[in-house]
């Protein structure tokens, strides 16, 4: 018996690298699968079934239960027909895993406004509408008197909780997906749905584009594998995890860093407003060397991790 038999998983983006994984391991840990994939390009473009029904043949070799979905997670009206589409097929959705995304990279001084929409659309309105019509759903039942135990697992990125130069859209909709999974996760804990997210790091199309192609070691453990990412989706998605929620978790390898966001730092305070010459003067005096972000490299290393240009 598997940890998730008799449940409803979703995965978006589920066609290749990642997703697929992700798909694929709560497969082998019982879960029926809904396969959503729109089959597009890296940078979002164009639309194909292939990918989706591949891993679908996958999951059906290996004696598990999927489906196939091609709905574009960033229309309102396609993720409400994703969320339908799981519940009329299997009964029942326990499982959301919001993974859909595409790369535009470019510097902000040369980054137009179509690359910076498109990419916002994809990873932060490709989060909400999912999950929008998935907690509704979840909600009913809880107001019906049953006793729901579901859960909602997002994606952000090393880029989005470190910063990486040449992903200002990529990066900021990676933040945006942390801010929206702590309060989504405060607003349905009610409803028995834990929110949680992974800043994964892997060899996917995404990390190739950004850092080129990233050979695999000739032997030994593959930190870069993406299946490297999908124990913490397995494990979130247990019943024992009902507990964990507003969290987000950096994977590199065999590192997996529950990670913490802004904490109260240097304080500058005083019984009366500050006079702007004065509260300078503090801010030279305490930060003599000035105060800059330390970057995704030094970041990921003292999360354990480290970068996939390496």
């Amino acid at each position: 018996m598997g940890a998730l038999d008799g449940r409803v998983a979703i995965i978006t983006g589920a066609g290749r690298g990642i997703g697929r994984e992700h798909a694929i391991a709560l497969a082998q840990a019982g879960a029926k699968i809904v396969v959503n994939d729109l089959g597009a390009s890296l940078a979002g473009e164009g639309t194909g079934t292939g990918p989706a029904h591949g891993v679908v043949r996958e999951i059906e070799t290996r004696g598990g239960e999927a489906v196939a979905d091609g709905e574009n997670v960033a229309d309102f009206a396609g993720a409400k027909r994703l969320i339908d589409r799981a519940i009329s097929t299997f009964g029942r959705l326990d499982i959301l895993v919001n993974n859909a995304g595409i790369l535009r990279d470019r510097m902000l001084v040369n980054m137009d406004e179509h690359e910076w929409d498109a990419v916002i659309e994809v990873h932060l309105k490709g989060h909400f509408a999912p999950t929008r019509h998935a907690a509704a759903h979840w909600r009913e039942r809880s107001k019906a008197g049953d006793q729901v135990v579901a859960r909602v697992i997002n994606t952000s990125s090393p880029s989005g909780v470190f910063g990486n130069v040449g992903q200002l859209n990529y990066g900021t909709a990676k933040a945006g997906i942390v801010g929206f999974t702590l309060i989504a996760a405060q607003e349905l804990q009610r409803y028995g749905v834990t929110v949680n997210a992974i800043a994964p790091t892997a060899r996917t199309r995404m990390t190739e584009a950004a850092f080129g192609e990233i050979p695999s070691p000739e032997d030994g453990f593959d930190a870069a594998e993406p299946a490297n990412n999908s124990p913490i989706v397995v494990a979130l998605s247990a019943d024992e995890a009902q507990d964990i929620t507003g969290q987000v978790f950096f994977i590199y390898g065999g590192v997996v860093n529950m990670l913490s966001g802004w904490q109260a730092g240097e304080l500058f305070a005083r019984g009366e407003r500050w006079d702007p010459d004065e509260l300078l003067h503090e801010l030279r005096d305490r930060l003599p060397a000035g105060a800059a972000p330390p970057g995704m490299l030094a970041s990921m290393h003292q999360a354990g991790g480290q970068s996939m240009r390496e």
